[in-house]
């Protein structure tokens, strides 16, 4: 095992920031697709105390940051990060459009505070999530 010295930690640093900032964006840009391609207005919801929708947005944000999160662990070239982050955003908006289209009446229930009908939709996202960032590690 081997020691990081205070000058080693001090010169990756500012890279390591830089990749975190970088992830941050794609996680905001990531949150922002998120309540565009659902067909519910979530901010408004939310302010009205709205659980179904906080459950939903959250079980999104969570969602997103996973692979990101893998992506962080398992590269340091920027532009990777980039594209791989891209990717597994687009994979999360498709799989919440695709889930939302499923459930026909998922904006009523949404709107009408069901949580019930958050769950499988964040439950969906977070699978999709999970093998998105099992297959950006690699081998």
């Amino acid at each position: 095992m081997t020691h990081l010295s205070a000058a080693a930690l001090v010169a990756a640093l500012p890279g390591m920031l830089v990749q975190f900032v970088l992830c941050l964006v794609l996680l905001a840009i990531g949150v922002v697709g998120y309540t565009l391609v659902t067909p519910f207005r979530e901010r408004e919801l939310i302010r009205e105390g709205n659980a179904a929708a906080a459950t939903s947005l959250s079980g999104a944000v969570v969602a997103l940051a996973i692979p990101l999160a893998a992506l962080l662990a398992t590269t340091s070239v920027m532009l990777e990060l980039l594209a791989w982050g891209v990717v597994a955003i687009l994979l999360q908006l498709l799989t919440v459009a695709v889930a939302t289209h499923l459930m026909r009446d998922m904006r009523r229930m949404i709107e009408a505070g069901e949580v019930a009908a958050a769950l499988p939709v964040v439950a969906a996202q977070l699978a999709i999530a999970l093998l998105n960032a099992a297959a950006m590690v690699p081998v």
